[in-house]
This record gives structure tokens, C-alpha cells and sequence, in this order.
């Protein structure tokens, strides 16, 4: 056998796996994605030949290039893309501020080429959509029908956009496990991004932080992943919080750790001096495993009007009260000299009479990536070297701190806005570098920001209850704004030639009450608890697998209990199984709220009449399409059994699009025409490699949107707001169109 060299025993040294299974639940409920790291060694490798062998080869490439490929934009309609992804932005809400006169860049660009809603996936999540948008087909082509789906072997949750797991070789040395392979990190996106099929044609694209997007595909292009990248600890994000106050022993939050900080007496000059640790990562390089931790003191002010925070060989910086420190690097030594880093950005809430300091997740260093985050790596890396620390995590607006009330809306709104200023330079950067091509960048701030802040559009809405409910009214209308004004220094910079498009995933409605359907599914007799138990908790618990015919798992499916599918399945295929699946469809489609007597679904979907692509077998048997005010419980979601059906929404995650699609269209607005009157979100790649003056392949389920030569474009300026969809009936619910067609 060949010895290896040097430089093979350090690289695998530096490839450390690690595998986190978090049991905390998170906004976008599930497991983790799962983490493994590389060392910092690996990835300055990479970056030094990436560098050398593109300078290297670039004059052969060049040739090539020239006489196989030739011109590229020989049959182009168009040189240059541009497509802003404004997650969540919705047409009714975007209809009432450009009649008030709020979005004059937005009514610029629909008067010059067209507005129209946008009709999205089923369901209509973010991950379904953003797969349709990347691959121009429908779930079952792409794979992705939610954030989560079931193991069939096990019943357990499972992230439907990644699997990461450990190196299967590994060298045992005392304590110490060394990985002798690289982790697997593999994305579970079927199909092709249409990007790569434009690198394939020697057209550059520059795409960021558009969804499951990780672990990055290899193509001829950059890319910086989005939602779904983890944090350092392998979870969809898990903040900490450190407090004097100790609960009563009640420690833990949904999304997150308290750890409870221990007073001492004050300091001869009346500094108070707290010793704690940050929680990081499992350690897999040692046979016991266990979390790596971070020491670090926080000494507050004899004033109490700051803090200074040290962190243990690292970082010392002053933090006043109720702002954000910058990012903040946390460097976890693994042992045989292998270290991880992460960063994270530290909020003081309060000092006395308790001290509470929130910590964000602990993101990935983009200078340093654990994992890989973007294509090239280096791409990360040149990012972060030109603008400074970046958040990287794929959920990176931290809703579940403010649902459990850990910061306030200021807390927040502010953190949401300092995400969107760094996406913004990124964004700049892309569009300065790419003068012919493809810039594709996606903004979460319009998505997160109605999810935490639609209950101030409705002043009945049960989140209210116990909370201001006025100070942060405007909070839809400033973001809205906000990407106007962006959107207005994007037509600056770009010529009349440049094709511009905006366009959302999904619209936006109200989420006033959850539907726990394994809790209905128990009382119409479908779902079976053991030991004749009435309640179950997270992930079926309690639940008999030998006498359930159906389970609900994430934020609109239900599954069927198939023979030869489900480990444990009894409902048999063919007619049986057609039978039980119309018999539910019918039962939930007349599904009334007890509290006010509204209808809570409007259609339910059943896939193997929905679906004839590829993966239709993973898809969830029954698709439920809520009505406006409804969604799947929090309970429903993470699999669980509850006393009652329906509950109040009382979290600030207070508005929502997992319901019937037809209800929250995405928006679509663009310098151009174009021919068809009600445009899908799969026609928009279909579309891009048409207008590059490529076809597309035929598996592909969209439309070309725009004229060609000759043609004449039909469809034209603002959206007509009757056409707006009704939202729904349940109270509070019209929020949606009375805000884009108010009387």
C-alpha cells in the first residue's frame, strides 16, 4: 500500500465529522440538518489551488472556450439578468402601498413592464417553491414537499433538503476518533438548478442565498447557500441565553438553552464579575463525544449601564445595553491541535435587577467554513475578507427568540435589518461583477419579518394578547419600503438592456388559530394510541403503528400508513388505499371551527392525482389546503397528540402561507411585457434560458413569459386589484385583501 505524504495525514486530520440530532424544535419545525467539519488547513488548500490553477489554465480555457463554445449570447433575447427574490413579498399587501404612493420604484417598474401575482407550488413553503424555481418542476420532480419529512423505516423526522453524516472510516489513537474520509454532505434536491445548466453553456451566474441551496452543487458559477444551511451546532439555528434568573428550575426554551448565571459579590471598585461557557458543537474527534465548550466572563459596569464580555483566548469587547455586538468569532478546540469556529452576535436585555444576555446561534464562519457554504469555497471567504463577518445561517433571523420572548420586537427588527444591510453588499458586489450573466439573490427580511409582525394588522388577532400591539405597526410597510429604495439603486446601475425581475416565493395571510390533525385524526378513529392513552407527545410518542391509518407530520401533509412503504404499514395498496384517502379528503374538507363555525380547509390535495413526476412516491398522501387564518399546530407539526383540535395562535410567528396556494400567490414584477396573464413561479427559469437563447429541457413544467423577435408582449402594467385572491373567511383573515383593495 502506498504511504500517504505528509499533507494527506494533515487533511485528514482536519476532516472532523460531527453529527448533532437536536431535540429542539425550531420556527420552521424539524431535526437539524446535521454538522461535520473540515479544518481551516483544508480549506486554505482549496483557496490556494482554486487560485494557482485558474491562473494556470485560464489561456487553455480561453481557446477552448473560443472554438467549441463560441459566442454564447449568440441567440440571446438578452445579455444580462437580474432576478431579486423578495421572500414572502405579497401582491395584496404590495397593491395597497403602491396606491398609497409607498413603493415608487415598485409602480416605476410595473408601469414600465408588468405586475402580476405569482402562483406558487403546492404546498406553498419556501423550500417547494424555491426547489420549483431552481429546477422549473414541481415537487415530485424536485423532491422537496416541506422542511421535514418521515424516515419510513423509523417514523422518525427527517430534514427533506440534507443529509450530512460521519466518515465510516475512521483510526482510533487513546481517546481520540480520526475520520481517514471526508464527512458526506449531500443535498436531496433532485433534478438540476437551471444555473448549472447555464454554466454548462458557458453563461457566468452569480446566485445567493437562494434556498436549499446546501450543500452547494459544483457548477460554472459562484453561489452562496441559503435556508437550511445549519449552524455550528447542526440544528436549523438554537440561540442561548445566560440569566440570573433561574425559573424555578424551568431553564429550557423552544429554540434555544438558558444556562443560569451565578451571582458574585461585587469588586472592590463595584464591578460585578460572572464566570460562564458557551455550548458549541458535539466533539467527534473523542470516543465519549460530548459538547465542546467556550469559557468566557462577563463584568458589568458599576453603573449598569454595560457589560464588558471576554471570551476565554479570544474576543473582549464592551457591550451597553439592548445593542448588538458585532460579530463575534468563537474558536472550539477539538483536540490534536483541530479547531472549529463559529460566530455569533451578543444583545445585553437587561443588567438589573437580572442580568439576561442573549447570544445568536452560532453561525458558520464564512471565513473559515466548518462545511461547505458556498461554490467555489472560497467564494465565502472573499466575501468575508471584502466586507467582514457575514451571517451564514439559513435561517438566520432568529424567530424563535422572539417567540419565546427572550428580546422584544426591537431586538428583532434590528437584527433582521443588520442581515438585510450585509445581503445588500453582497448583492452590489455581484451586480458590479457580472456584466453579462445571471445575478440571483434572495432577501428574507420581507418573509421573516410578516411571519413576527402580522399580528399588528389585526388588532383582534390572540398573539396580541399580553403584548403591545402598536409600536412596531409600520414594521411590514418600512421593509417593503426598504427593498424599494433597493430595488430603486438597482435600475440606477444597470442599463436599459438589462432584463430586471422581482419576484416572491408565496404571499402572506393571517395565522390565527393551529389544526392539530393527528388530534382529529385520534378522534375519527385514524390514528391509535397504545396503552389507550388520549395524548402523545413530539415525533408519535405514544402512537400504535399496528392500528394507525394515518399521521401528520410538518406544516401541510399527512401520510398514509402504507403497506410495504411504512415499516410498520397496514393499509393496503390499490383501491384500499384510493378509498381511505378520499374518505379523509372528504372528512377534512368539511372540517368547521367550533369556536366561530368557519370552515377551516378550503381543498384538500391528494397526491396520486396531483403528481405524475418521478418522486410523487415521497410526497405526502393528502396536501391540506387551509383556508386564511389557519395552519397546521405547532403540536400537529412536530407530531404530536393534544387534548383538542384547534388552539389559538398566541406566538408572535402570527402570519403565515402554509394554506390552499391559490390564497397567497407570490408577486412578479419586471422591466418587460410579457404574454401570459397569469405567470407560475416554474415559468421564470423556463423563461431565463429563453431568453439567454437556450431551450430548455423538456422535462421542464414551464412557459416562456416573454416575446420573442416579432412578437407582440400582451400583458402589461400594474396588477388589477380584482384579481387579487380571496384569502379566506375565518376572522381576520381578509386582512390580506382588504390591505391591497380597500374600498
Amino acid at each position: 500500500m502506498e504511504r500517504p505524504n505528509t499533507y494527506q495525514v494533515l487533511v485528514r486530520l482536519a476532516l472532523v465529522s460531527l453529527l448533532a440530532w437536536p431535540s429542539v424544535a425550531h420556527a420552521y419545525i424539524g431535526p437539524g440538518a446535521g454538522f461535520a467539519f473540515a479544518g481551516s488547513l483544508a480549506v486554505m488548500v482549496a483557496a490556494f489551488a482554486l487560485a494557482i490553477g485558474t491562473i494556470l489554465l485560464w489561456p487553455i480555457t480561453f481557446v477552448i472556450r473560443a472554438v467549441r463554445v463560441g459566442n454564447p449570447f449568440k441567440k440571446a433575447l438578452t445579455k444580462r439578468i437580474v432576478i431579486i427574490g423578495l421572500d414572502g413579498m405579497d401582491p395584496g399587501i404590495a397593491t395597497r402601498f403602491l396606491r398609497e404612493g409607498k413603493l415608487p420604484t415598485l409602480q416605476k417598474l410595473a408601469d414600465q413592464g408588468v405586475f402580476r401575482p405569482l402562483a406558487t407550488s403546492n404546498p406553498s413553503m419556501s423550500p417547494v417553491a424555491w426547489s420549483t424555481f431552481a429546477t422549473g418542476v414541481d415537487p415530485s420532480g424536485h423532491g422537496i414537499y416541506d422542511f421535514i419529512t418521515r424516515d419510513p423505516c423509523t417514523y422518525a423526522p427527517m430534514l427533506s433538503s440534507t443529509d450530512i453524516r460521519s466518515a465510516e472510516k475512521v483510526m482510533n489513537i487513546g481517546k481520540y476518533v480520526i475520520p481517514l474520509e471526508k464527512p458526506k454532505i449531500k443535498l436531496l434536491q433532485k433534478s438540476q438548478a437551471f444555473w448549472k445548466l447555464l454554466g454548462e453553456r458557458h453563461i457566468p451566474s452569480i446566485i445567493q442565498r437562494v434556498p436549499i441551496t446546501f450543500p452547494p452543487v459544483p457548477f460554472r458559477g459562484l453561489l452562496l447557500s441559503g435556508m437550511c444551511v445549519p449552524d455550528l451546532r447542526g440544528s436549523q439555528g438554537t440561540f442561548s441565553f445566560f440569566s440570573t434568573t433561574n425559573n424555578d428550575g424551568k431553564a429550557a426554551f423552544t429554540g434555544g438553552e438558558q444556562t443560569v448565571l451565578r451571582r458574585k459579590a461585587p469588586s472592590s471598585n463595584g464591578e460585578q464579575v460572572i464566570r460562564s461557557r458557551i455550548v458549541g458543537p458535539d466533539n467527534g474527534m473523542l470516543k465519549d463525544g460530548g459538547r465542546m465548550t467556550l469559557p468566557f466572563t462577563i463584568t458589568v459596569a458599576p453603573d449598569n449601564s454595560k457589560a464588558t464580555i471576554a471570551i476565554d483566548g479570544g474576543e473582549s469587547f464592551e457591550l451597553p445595553l439592548q445593542t448588538y455586538s458585532p460579530w463575534i468569532k468563537l474558536t472550539f478546540t477539538a483536540g490534536m491541535g483541530v479547531n472549529v469556529s463559529g460566530i455569533a452576535k451578543f444583545y445585553l436585555t437587561s443588567i438589573a435587577p437580572d442580568v439576561n444576555l442573549y447570544m445568536t446561534p452560532i453561525h458558520i464562519d464564512p471565513e473559515n467554513p466548518a462545511m461547505p457554504i458556498s461554490h467555489p469555497q472560497v467564494y465565502s471567504v472573499y466575501l468575508a475578507k471584502k466586507f467582514g463577518p457575514y451571517a451564514t445561517l439559513g435561517l438566520a433571523e432568529d424567530t424563535w427568540a422572539l417567540n419565546e420572548r427572550v428580546i422584544d420586537e426591537k431586538a428583532f427588527f434590528d437584527a433582521a435589518m443588520e442581515i438585510c444591510d450585509e445581503r445588500e453588499k453582497m448583492f452590489f458586489d455581484a451586480l458590479e461583477r457580472t456584466r453579462t450573466g445571471l445575478v440571483t439573490t434572495v432577501f428574507d427580511t420581507t418573509d421573516r419579518v410578516q411571519h413576527m409582525f402580522y399580528r399588528y394588522l389585526d388588532p383582534t388577532h390572540p398573539a396580541n394578547r399580553g403584548k403591545e400591539s402598536t409600536a412596531y405597526a409600520d414594521a411590514i410597510e418600512r421593509v417593503y419600503q426598504r427593498m424599494d429604495g433597493m430595488i430603486e439603486k438597482v435600475l440606477k446601475s444597470v442599463g436599459p438592456d438589462t432584463v430586471v425581475m422581482v419576484m416572491s416565493d408565496h404571499g402572506f395571510t393571517n395565522f390565527r388559530r393551529g389544526v392539530n390533525l393527528n388530534t382529529w385524526l385520534r378522534d375519527e378513529g385514524y390514528l391509535v394510541l397504545k396503552d389507550g392513552k388520549t395524548l402523545s407527545g413530539d415525533w408519535f410518542e405514544d402512537v400504535d403503528w399496528s392500528k394507525t391509518q394515518a399521521f401528520s407530520l410538518g406544516l401541510t401533509g399527512m401520510f398514509i400508513n402504507r403497506k410495504g412503504r411504512e415499516a410498520s404499514g397496514i393499509v393496503e395498496e390499490g383501491a384500499p388505499y384510493r378509498a381511505l384517502v378520499k374518505e379523509i379528503a372528504g372528512k377534512l374538507e368539511a372540517l368547521v371551527d367550533p369556536e366561530n363555525g368557519e370552515r377551516a380547509v378550503r381543498k384538500v390535495e391528494c397526491a396520486f392525482e396531483l403528481f405524475e413526476g418521478p418522486y410523487r412516491l415521497d410526497a405526502p398522501d393528502l396536501l391540506v389546503g387551509y383556508e386564511g387564518g389557519y395552519r397546521n399546530s405547532w403540536e400537529c407539526a412536530t407530531g404530536s397528540v393534544t387534548p383538542e383540535v384547534f388552539r389559538d395562535n398566541t406566538k408572535s410567528w402570527s402570519g403565515d402561507h402554509c394554506v390552499d396556494p391559490d390564497i397567497v400567490p407570490g408577486v412578479f414584477f419586471c422591466n418587460r411585457a410579457i404574454s401570459e396573464e397569469k405567470p407560475h413561479i416554474a415559468d421564470i427559469p423556463y423563461s431565463v434560458l429563453r431568453l439567454f437563447g437556450q431551450t430548455p429541457p423538456k422535462y421542464m413544467k414551464g412557459r416562456m413569459l416573454f416575446a420573442g423577435p416579432g412578437e407582440q408582449a400582451t400583458v402589461t402594467g400594474p396588477l388589477d386589484p380584482r384579481t387579487l385572491p380571496q384569502s379566506g373567511s375565518a376572522p381576520g383573515a381578509k386582512i390580506q385583501l382588504e390591505r391591497g383593495d380597500a374600498a
